[in-house]
C-alpha cells in the first residue's frame, strides 16, 4: 500500500499568500499511487447505483473519470463560465480564496439519477456545494462524494454532511 499523503506535494503561499496548496499532480505522476486512489475510491462505492460521476473542473476530471468507467457509470463535467458548448445552467459559488460561477449542461443529467460528486479536495465546501446545486436543480439524486483530499479544519465535509451526503476522502489534514 502506497501512503498517499506522502505523494502530495504541498506549495506554500500559492496562489496567494496564507495558502498551503495541496498539489495532487504528484500523485497523478506514480503509478501505483494513481492506481490506489482510484480503486479506493471505486471500492468505497461499489455495489451502489450510480448513474453518473459528476468531475468538478478541473483536477476533479482526472479521478472522475476513471471513477465513472471502473464503475461502469456516466460521466458529466462542471466547468468554469464559457468552458462548455452546449445550453447550460450555472451557480455561484465562493471558494477559499474568491468567488465564481460554475456551469453544467442543462442536459447532463436527466431526473432521478444517482450521481456521485467527485472533486480532488474539498475545503470550505463553495465548490462541491454549488455543484450539489447544479445536480439537483436538474432532479439528480446525489448518492455520495468522494476526494483525494479533505482539509477537515475547514467546514466543506461537513456542509456536505449537513445535506445527507457522505463523504469519503482518502487524505485528510487536520491542521494548516
Amino acid at each position: 500500500m502506497v501512503d498517499l499523503k506522502s505523494k502530495i506535494r504541498e506549495i506554500p503561499d500559492w496562489p496567494k499568500p496564507g495558502i498551503n496548496f495541496k498539489d495532487i499532480t504528484t500523485l497523478l505522476q506514480d503509478k501505483a499511487a494513481f492506481k490506489q486512489a482510484v480503486d479506493s475510491l471505486a471500492q468505497n462505492f461499489a455495489g451502489q447505483q450510480i448513474d453518473k460521476v459528476v468531475g468538478i473542473d478541473a483536477r476533479g476530471f482526472l479521478i472522475a473519470a476513471p471513477l465513472a468507467y471502473q464503475l461502469q457509470a456516466g460521466l458529466a463535467i462542471v466547468r468554469k463560465p464559457g468552458k462548455l458548448p452546449f445550453t447550460t445552467i450555472e451557480q455561484e459559488y465562493t471558494l477559499e480564496y474568491a468567488s465564481n460561477i460554475l456551469e453544467m449542461h442543462d442536459d447532463a443529467i436527466a431526473a432521478g439519477e444517482k450521481i456521485l460528486l467527485i472533486d480532488d479536495l474539498i475545503a470550505t465546501g463553495g465548490t462541491a456545494e454549488a455543484t450539489c446545486d447544479l445536480i439537483e436543480k436538474l432532479g439528480g439524486q446525489i448518492v455520495g462524494a468522494g476526494f483525494l483530499i479533505e482539509l477537515s479544519f475547514l467546514p466543506g465535509a461537513q456542509k456536505l454532511r449537513d445535506r445527507g451526503i457522505p463523504i469519503i476522502s482518502l487524505i485528510k489534514y487536520d491542521h494548516e
